[in-house]
């Protein structure tokens, strides 16, 4: 059984201080057992408890391991969907393996973050990203970014892949790039014009249709399989 799961800024202290400590308040971790530290950047502990409180708990690290990041890059372009699918989409994805989020207003996208809330939405990702981090006993969280418009997604130079119904290309016949951009449209598509600003390559995944808050995971799952990453 895997160890309980905390994010720290330096791991190799071995102490929890905050929101972290509080968790392993909640879930009761008593001195003598084992806990995993990380500091979502590759480097994890493995620490013996030795001090617990509400606000801290401290330990002696007894091992310490650097993990690679994955590779290809997956960088997860996501169509930010309705509100109760949207952190849906972001759990499923950091489960899957994403790299990094990018919340996308694309043409069709229904829910709309108006400005003065765009930094809020985006660190209510952030904070599911680091929680299904945590569940998925990841060394690395995704970071979530800004949300941008099919425009700026037009000007990226990375390999894009676009998951689209319509695509007549398998993704397991496209050679996959270092770094990946997998772009996941809204519930309504992605229409013929807004993948002409986009570019990049549509792909499908099989014969169904997926919905946008799963899709990503699907994707992330067929690029592990395919690449060295699983």
């Amino acid at each position: 059984m895997s160890l309980p799961f905390f994010v720290c800024d330096d791991p190799r202290a071995g102490v929890l201080v905050g929101p972290e400590a509080q968790h392993a308040h909640v879930k009761r971790i008593a001195v003598g057992e084992q806990i995993m530290l990380t500091d979502g950047n590759g480097l994890t502990t493995t620490v013996t408890v030795t001090h617990t409180a509400k606000n801290e708990l401290r330990g002696d690290v007894v091992a310490q391991h650097v993990v690679e990041a994955p590779s290809p890059r997956v960088t997860v372009v996501q169509a930010i969907p309705k509100s109760e699918r949207s952190e849906l989409a972001v759990d499923l994805a950091v489960q899957a393996g994403a790299d990094a989020i990018i919340p996308w207003i694309s043409h069709r996208t229904i829910a709309r973050w108006p400005e003065n809330k765009q930094a809020k939405m985006v660190e209510k990702w952030q904070n599911q990203a680091l929680a299904s981090a945590k569940q998925a006993r990841r060394a690395w969280v995704p970071q979530v970014a800004a949300p941008v418009s099919s425009g700026w997604l037009g000007g990226v130079d990375k390999q894009k892949l676009i998951l689209h119904e319509d695509a007549t290309t398998s993704i397991r016949d496209v050679e996959l790039a270092d770094d990946i951009y997998l772009v996941v449209g809204p519930e309504g598509g992605i229409g013929a014009d807004e993948l002409e600003l986009i570019g990049g390559t549509p792909v499908k995944l099989g014969p169904e249709v997926l919905r946008t808050a799963s899709a990503a995971f699907a994707g992330l799952c067929a690029i592990g399989t395919l690449t060295k990453r699983w």
